[in-house]
């Protein structure tokens, strides 16, 4: 058994011990002391250890031209920019841009009139009591036939606003898209010598390029190709300037020339995400240097 007498003036006296006379409410203020921390400072990676770019370009083989049948492109290939062609897949992102050229579209023409439009006298149809009936104002009353309408449409624009970078993000996932699912492609050029439909179909069946839209790097598409691709069916021409997000995605296969590839790199490219291999060469050579000196 405790002996209480004989432990309070113990407890007491550690009280007063530690809060030196005063009562405090919350305990004993305690101090304390921590040691100093040494932060060491990883030494800086020289430049040959860093000299790997950060992103490897996309290789795509290079499809066949129209006008050159002989051509042989087995071992060729084209380095694209990973940047553009090798984005996140983002579907949010595509619904955006699906959502706000559909928008675009419509013409919101749509109109109906109020009973403050339609043609009729304003007189009132009966009185408002003894009748029996139930109670009416002029003949333009929605409520009648040949009234107006309460609340009906008018016409008024369904265009939406969208930010230019998340449109860009879009055209770089849609065209990312193309190439995870192997269904695009890259030709020299897009030159047709003849506007005959004829011999332009026979030589897209023999490439296999049906269902497919044709994108030149020009202002125009190539007339000649132009006239002889407009009566095939299931194939487009269009230019990089013109092609939007909803005909990249509607295509199967997308098939663009040298000159779109290009376009699409300077408009949509990221330069500050890749290390140029000519870059880490100055970078190497300025280090070593430094370090002889």
């Amino acid at each position: 058994m405790f002996n209480f007498k004989s432990t309070a003036p113990i407890f007491q006296s550690f009280s007063k011990s530690m809060t030196h006379g005063r009562t405090r409410r919350f305990g004993p203020s305690l101090t304390l002391k921590t040691a100093p921390v040494k932060v060491t400072v990883p030494d800086t990676p020289s430049t040959s250890s860093t000299a790997a770019p950060i992103v490897q370009p996309v290789y795509v083989g290079l499809t066949p031209s129209l006008h050159r049948p002989s051509e042989s492109i087995e071992t060729q290939l084209v380095a694209l920019d990973p940047t553009v062609f090798h984005h996140p897949i983002r579907r949010d992102i595509l619904h955006l841009c699906i959502n706000h050229y559909r928008d675009s579209l419509r013409q919101g023409s749509a109109n109906t009139k109020t009973r403050g439009e339609v043609r009729g006298s304003g007189r009132k149809i009966r009185p408002q009591k003894g009748s029996g009936r139930a109670r009416l104002g002029d003949a333009q009353s929605p409520m009648l036939r040949g009234g107006g309408v309460a609340f009906g449409p008018k016409p008024r624009d369904f265009s939406t606003k969208l930010p230019r970078k998340v449109v860009q993000m879009g055209m770089r996932v849609a065209l990312s898209s193309k190439v995870l699912e192997q269904n695009f492609g890259v030709m020299k050029t897009m030159d047709w010598p003849s506007g005959k439909t004829k011999y332009l179909s026979q030589r897209i069946g023999s490439l296999g390029l049906k269902n497919t839209l044709f994108i030149s790097g020009e202002d125009k598409v190539p007339v000649m190709l132009q006239r002889a691709i407009k009566n095939i069916p299931f194939v487009g021409a269009t230019t990089s300037r013109e092609v939007n997000i909803y005909e990249m995605l509607k295509w199967p296969r997308v098939i663009l020339d040298a000159k779109a590839v290009d376009f699409f790199e300077q408009t949509l490219g990221k330069t500050y995400s890749r290390i140029n291999e000519l870059t880490i060469q100055e970078a190497t050579s300025n280090s070593e240097e430094a370090t002889l000196s």
